[in-house]
């Protein structure tokens, strides 16, 4: 628990070895080295070589480290301090004394108009809260969950990601205590005191200039600016070189404004979204968003020289005890043509080698005050930070 000065003290472990039993005993082992004492929370991710050892892996881990609370996950890749381990056996375990902490185990139903979600506790409800929470994408309606939160629970951020790696319904490993689940979410609220901040990185730079949506039908862009969406489009690739024509091509996304109020709107002021197709009888670009007539929106294309420089400007300044880190499935190798990358800048801008996460199919987490939903983004919880964290 957090001592008389509310200092937090946090570790992280991280092992290759092919066999679970031999990379859970390692972890573990270097867990006891870097941390006195019972860890309020502790967390344990898994590549998926080892998901079938996952329930196994999470016993060892609260067997030992006796954590109050414990949440886990099988995903495509993990990180630990300086390394990523992608396409290769990892597992990564995560453990610190922060904070009192609540369980969270969130259950889902399909209804006739929608989705039946139960199971956050009251307290979530109660002042400035941190919650940290790994969702199915399959069965778990995290846009709709997270609207519903920004109406009763203003106060509250949310802070983590998709399950990656899953095949289907029903492919998810989702630990918490001692069980484990395939569906729905699991996660833990963080008492109100806690010294916790979180922080959202983005990948994608914005291109061309902002339009108002003019006319919409769902997640159909039809106008902006009052002019055909797939017009503007047609501008804006041909004002681009063709460097930059060929990147877009491959990554075009659509940038919706959270904040309208500002002035201005730059990198990190968007929620990025895929475009999923453009309809040149109609005009319209479909993006993965509904989308409202007077919204603000700006095309934009995965870079990842604009999301090394967004990451290391979202932590410049900040230290940290430890750090949970939920990066996207297409960061890694995949975008910075090298492994490494977004564990590195993390520990080395928070100077502390206590970081732990996984690689996810969505990332969770706040901006200009709403929790969101983001794609090719990097989101954190920093616990005990210090410095510019927000």
């Amino acid at each position: 628990m957090k001592g008389a000065r509310g200092v937090v003290t946090a570790a992280a472990a991280l092992s290759e070895h092919p066999l679970a039993t031999h990379a859970v005993g390692d972890a573990v082992g270097d867990i006891l080295d870097q941390l006195d004492g019972r860890p309020d929370l502790a967390t344990v991710f898994v590549t998926g070589n080892h998901a079938g050892a996952l329930e196994d892996i999470a016993s060892t881990v609260r067997t030992v480290l006796r954590p109050r609370v414990l949440v886990g996950a099988a995903a495509t890749a993990v990180l630990g301090g300086h390394r990523e381990v992608e396409q290769q056996p990892g597992v990564a375990v995560w453990a610190a004394r922060c904070a009192e902490v609540t369980p969270v185990r969130i259950r889902t139903a399909r209804m006739d108009d929608g989705w039946s979600v139960s199971g956050l506790p009251q307290l979530a409800a109660d002042g400035e809260r941190v919650l940290v929470l790994l969702a199915d994408p399959h069965s778990f309606p995290t846009e709709g969950f997270l609207r519903e939160l920004s109406v009763t629970c203003p106060d509250l951020k949310v802070v983590g990601g998709l399950t990656s790696g899953t095949l289907g319904p029903g492919g998810s490993r989702l630990v918490l205590d001692d069980e484990q689940h395939t569906s729905g979410a699991v996660g833990v609220l963080l008492d109100r005191g806690a010294d916790v901040a979180t922080v959202v990185s983005q990948g994608c730079i914005p291109i061309g200039e902002p339009f108002v949506v003019t006319h919409a039908d769902r997640n159909h862009i039809l106008e902006l600016g009052g002019r055909p969406a797939i017009d503007r489009l047609r501008d804006l690739l041909g004002e681009l070189s063709p460097t930059d024509r060929a990147s877009a091509a491959r990554s075009l996304q659509v940038g919706v404004v959270v904040d309208e109020s500002r002035a201005t709107f730059g990198p990190g002021d968007f929620m990025v979204r895929a475009v999923m197709g453009v309809d040149s009888g109609t005009g319209a670009v479909g993006i993965g968003e509904i989308i409202e007539v007077g919204q603000t929106v700006q095309f934009h294309m995965r870079d990842p020289a604009t999301a090394g420089d967004d990451l290391r400007r979202a932590l410049d300044g900040t230290t940290a005890a430890g750090a949970l880190v939920f990066t996207c499935t297409g960061r890694g190798s995949a975008m910075f043509g090298f492994p490494d990358h977004d564990a590195d800048v993390i520990s080395t801008y928070l100077d502390t080698r206590a970081t732990s996460g996984l690689f996810v199919a969505g990332e969770i987490g706040p901006v200009h005050g709403r929790s969101l939903l983001h794609g090719f983004s990097t989101s954190m919880a920093l616990f005990g930070p210090r410095g510019g964290a927000r």
